[in-house]
This record gives C-alpha cells, sequence and structure tokens, in this order.
C-alpha cells in the first residue's frame, strides 16, 4: 500500500476508534439519582448551618481546602492541591488548584479562602458553630493571601487536627461580600433565596426547591474534577431530593419504585432482603455507625443561683459519683438482648467512646463490662446497697431507696421506647425504681445544658474520625460534658488526666504519638465510666441495581463519590 494510502487507512482507523471511545464514554452522563430527606433543609448558607439536613444538601454545592479519603480515613487534597508545613508547625501553606470555577464561571481564588476565614466564621455578627472548632488556646488563626492561588495560615500554637478542619466549606466572595457589608450575611442564601443566586464550586447547582416536596440539584457544567479516564464530572444530570418525613413512608416509597435508595435499619432488613432480587436492588452493609447512644447520670454538684436548691438531691448524688454504682449498672445492661430486639440482630455492643469505624484512633483493648447481673448485684451490695426492707427496692447505706428518672427523648420511633423499656427493665432486676420520662428534645436539652434539673439520661452523640473533636464533650469545661458541664477546674483526677491528653493531643503533631494519648483517653473513659454505653447500630443502605462507580462507606455513606457514579446503560452487565 502507497504511504499516502496508509497514512489516510490509519487516520480513519484512529477516527473510528476514537468515535467509538467517545460513544463509549458518552453512555456514562445522564440521568438522574432520586433519593429522600427527612425535612426541608433550615438554610443554603454552610456557614450558619448548624443541621443535618441542611448539611446534606449544602455537600453537593461546597467543597473545602481539604476532605478525607472515605476509605482510608486519611485527609487528602481537595480545592487546595498541595500543603507546605513549617518546621514549627505554625504555618500551613496551602497551594489552590487553578482550575476550580465557581458554578457561575467566576474563576475561584485565594481571596475567597481569606474572605471565608476572616469575614465570616471570624465575624463577630455571624453565628457560625465553625468558630469554636477554629479558634486555637482562645486565639483566632492568621489567614493571608499570598498570591492569587496561595494562601497562608499561622497558628497561635500547634494543632494536630487543623489539617481535618480545613474541609471548612469555602463560600464565595464575588457573591456574598455585599451581605456582610451590609450586616445581613447571618439571613444570606436563606430557603427562599432563587436557587439560581446559591454558588459554589460542587458537583451540582440547585435547581429546583418545593418547600414540604423536593430539591432538585442539576449538573454543574464548571465542576474541576474529572474521571481517571480524563471524563468531565459530574455523570448524572440531576439529583432530586424527596421531601419524605415518615422513615415507613420512605421505605415504601422504595420498594414502589419511586426512591433508588434508602437506608436500612435492622428491622427493615427482613422485609427487604428477599425482594432484592424481585425489586432489583442491593442491601450494602457499610459497618458500625459512628453514632453513640448511652445513659449518663448527673454528677452536677452545683445549685440553682436563684433558688439555692442543689441540682441533684445529695442522696442520688452520693449514688451517681459512686464508681461502684455505675460499674454495676455497666453490668446490668443487657446489650445483646438491644441488638437483637432492637436491631435484628445487627449491630455491636459499644465498649468505648470511639467506634471501631473510626479507625486509626481507635482502641479495642478497653475495660469490657459483661452482661452480669450477679457480678452487679455483688458489686452494689459491697458498696452498701442492700434491700434492708424486703420491698423489691434496694436501699443506700443511709436507707434511702434507689429510685431516679430517666430522661428520654419523646419520640414515635418504637425502636428508641424499646431502648428505654430494656434499659429500665435491665436496671429494676437490680432493684432500682427507674421512672421514665419523656421529654421533646429541646426541653431535654435544656434541662441538660442550662436548668441542669434531670437524674438520668438516655442520649446519643455523634462520633467522628477525629478524637479532638470531641474536646467540648471530653474536656471538664466543656458545655457538653453533660454529667457535670462548665467546670471551673476538674472536680476528679481523671477528669484532670484527660484536659491534658487532649491540650496535648491538639499540640502533638506525630499521629503515633497522638494515638498513644488517645488510647490512654479511652481507656480511663471506660474505668471511669461517665457514660455507659449501649450499642453501635450498623450502616446499612439499599440501592438500585442501575448505578456504576458504586462504593458506599461508613464514612460517607452510599453516595460519598457522587461526582462518579453513573447509571448502567445495561445493568445486567456486571461493571464491577
Amino acid at each position: 500500500m502507497p504511504p499516502n494510502k496508509l497514512f489516510i487507512g490509519f487516520f480513519i482507523f484512529c477516527l473510528i476508534s476514537w468515535a467509538f471511545i467517545a460513544h463509549a464514554s458518552s453512555d456514562h452522563y445522564g440521568g438522574s439519582l432520586v433519593i429522600a430527606t427527612s425535612s426541608d433543609p433550615k438554610t443554603f448558607n454552610d456557614i450558619v448551618s448548624t443541621d443535618a439536613n441542611s448539611g446534606a444538601v449544602t455537600s453537593l454545592l461546597f467543597e473545602g481546602l481539604t476532605t478525607a479519603d472515605p476509605f482510608t480515613l486519611k485527609v487528602i487534597p481537595d480545592l487546595a492541591r498541595s500543603w507546605d508545613i513549617s518546621p514549627n508547625g505554625l504555618q500551613w501553606t496551602f497551594h489552590l488548584r487553578e482550575d476550580v470555577k465557581w458554578s457561575d464561571g467566576t474563576p475561584f481564588n485565594a481571596d475567597d479562602v481569606v474572605f471565608t476565614f476572616n469575614d465570616l466564621i471570624y465575624n463577630p455578627d455571624v453565628p457560625s458553630s465553625s468558630k469554636d472548632v477554629l479558634t486555637i488556646d482562645g486565639k483566632l488563626l492568621k489567614v493571608e493571601k499570598i498570591d492569587d492561588h496561595t494562601v497562608r495560615f499561622t497558628l497561635p500554637v500547634k494543632f494536630a487536627p487543623f489539617l481535618r478542619a480545613m474541609s471548612q466549606s469555602i463560600l464565595p466572595k464575588h457573591c456574598l461580600e455585599e451581605a456582610v457589608k451590609q450586616k445581613k450575611f447571618s439571613f444570606a442564601w436563606g430557603i427562599d433565596t432563587p436557587p439560581v443566586q446559591i454558588i459554589g464550586t460542587g458537583p451540582f447547582i440547585l435547581s429546583e426547591y418545593h418547600p414540604g416536596e423536593r430539591l432538585v440539584f442539576k449538573r454543574n457544567p464548571y465542576y474541576w474534577k474529572k474521571s481517571q479516564e480524563g471524563e468531565s464530572l459530574p455523570y448524572l444530570d440531576k439529583v432530586i431530593y424527596l421531601i419524605i418525613s415518615s422513615p415507613e413512608a420512605q421505605l415504601l416509597k422504595f420498594i414502589d419504585g419511586e426512591l433508588d435508595a434508602t437506608s436500612v435499619s435492622g428491622p427493615d432488613y427482613p422485609l427487604l432482603k428477599p425482594l432484592e432480587a424481585q425489586k432489583n436492588f442491593h442491601i450494602y452493609d457499610a459497618g458500625a455507625d459512628f453514632g453513640t447512644r448511652f445513659i449518663t447520670f448527673n454528677q452536677n454538684p452545683g445549685s440553682n443561683p436563684n433558688s439555692h436548691k442543689s441540682f441533684v438531691d445529695p442522696a442520688k448524688l452520693s449514688w451517681f459519683t459512686n464508681l461502684n454504682f455505675r460499674r454495676a449498672i455497666a453490668h446490668a445492661i443487657d446489650k445483646k438482648k438491644i441488638i437483637e430486639i432492637l436491631n435484628n440482630g445487627f449491630g455491636q455492643a459499644q465498649n468505648g467512646p470511639m467506634s471501631p469505624s473510626s479507625g486509626f484512633f481507635y482502641d479495642p483493648h478497653v475495660t469490657v463490662y459483661d452482661y452480669n447481673l450477679e457480678k452487679a448485684r455483688m458489686i452494689l451490695k459491697q458498696a452498701g446497697f442492700d434491700d434492708r426492707q424486703g420491698s423489691g427496692i434496694i436501699q443506700d447505706p443511709q436507707g434511702h431507696p434507689v429510685e431516679f428518672n430517666l430522661l428520654t427523648i419523646a419520640t414515635d420511633d418504637p425502636l428508641e421506647q424499646q431502648l428505654a423499656y430494656i434499659i429500665r427493665s435491665d436496671l429494676e432486676k437490680l432493684g432500682m425504681k427507674v421512672n421514665l420520662v419523656p421529654l421533646e428534645f429541646n426541653s431535654l436539652v435544656n434541662k441538660l445544658t442550662s436548668s441542669f434539673d434531670w437524674d438520668a439520661v438516655i442520649i446519643g452523640l455523634t462520633g467522628g474520625v477525629e478524637p479532638h473533636f470531641g474536646q467540648n464533650v471530653w474536656a471538664s469545661s466543656g458545655g457538653l460534658h453533660l454529667w457535670n458541664p462548665h467546670q471551673p477546674k476538674p472536680a476528679t483526677a481523671w477528669e484532670a488526666r484527660v484536659d491534658e491528653i487532649y491540650d496535648q493531643g491538639a499540640q502533638e503533631l506525630d499521629e503515633n504519638k497522638r494515638k498513644v494519648l488517645y488510647d490512654e483517653f479511652q481507656r480511663i473513659v471506660t474505668d471511669q465510666l461517665p457514660v455507659i454505653y449501649t450499642v453501635l447500630n450498623t450502616d446499612m443502605y439499599a440501592v438500585r441495581n442501575k448505578f456504576g462507580n458504586l462504593k458506599p462507606t461508613v464514612n460517607g455513606g452510599a453516595f460519598h463519590n457522587i461526582e462518579e457514579i453513573y447509571i448502567m446503560r445495561h445493568p445486567e452487565r456486571s461493571e464491577e
């Protein structure tokens, strides 16, 4: 074949090959993901947002300088492509990506980062919950622009969690600067804002919001991320959130095909599992949840400044501050029964303050309190608690019958109600009289954080990967140090040691040395039992068998990599 014909033939072959590849690639684009949220967002302003539903929405719209790898949990670059740290650990220099644009096409740069921290988070007129996390040793960070794509943070002291805290959402200066000048930022981007005005760097743009019905997000055409093959992301055209308050209704709509995914509780599993093949979905078990549920007792020795009445009856306070009293209760909680009855066998006993899903900082070598009523009774008897009157109710050494109120959150959720009933039943087996008192959530929180008028409570807290972010719970001065908050100085030696651990852990940049410290913290908590844990739920998700690149994790949920997820055109073919 003559050379020119050979070249033409090769050129045609390349065109055909390119067309084939382009066609194959284009198969990834298009379609919608339909999921549910339990309530309307309170705001689209991620700086002032405090509720989970608003956070789920804004996670599609905004990004931070860093993020966490959903599998390894390590901090990885996001809007920053890299960073440098000074030898003394006080200066962090971030090199920003130069190919990022806001969803209105405006280039992203260092001005946006400086604006987010200096004019929003550190603005005294803005109620930002991030301000506490990003205030170190009582001092603010110095945030300054070096050039258009370089930002320097100067810390007052070394702060090991700093890099993880840089997942803080960055907001656009060009859209919000005027609201700050007019002192109206706290009300900016409320739920009445036209969707077109809400600008982010995330993979999707809010296109419609119908209160009480649905939110619709469309593909951000300026999104900066590419696939490994160099394809522009995201693949999906739309993400639709249907607002469905009832978990039961969400489940039924999933079974009927109106939703593409739903979370699965243990009791849901027997209903859904037989339907997998018929309804064309799969149930994914992501692992143990981060969230904790526990019982804790009021150990606050203070009194009401107006009435001068003790927050806790002195007799009860003597019980609640008695470690053996708490040890006995820890041995009386039947975690196996809770898992079987409430979770249909899914879940695991929680023994310490961190979940196994927390990864590196989780310590499995903590004190474990097995379910053993005989041991619990023996511990109580040795501590002077016994049924001396034959009434079926034990008395303390001074003869006071052991009776207290156990607060719970008033809810229609039968699982939460059953948890309270099981714990009451367990404690009644020890001869304690337990009065369940369901309270509306805000009233319960008021008692825990303001009036301090309570005996015991069953409640839960969210967990996470970074131990330091739980400082408000574990520091003796913390507002969520529920059993005895806002201590002017540590009430006990063990609380003083935990304070030291948190101070040292925050400034130790060697992760292995940090782990030694936080392992000690977890062992102290399980030895001293300020809270008595119950069980960790299993995170499960049911998802239609039509999505490619689906990689559920407990850290990120079913759609943590939503920009990479696509609808398979031939779902009967395995793409795993």
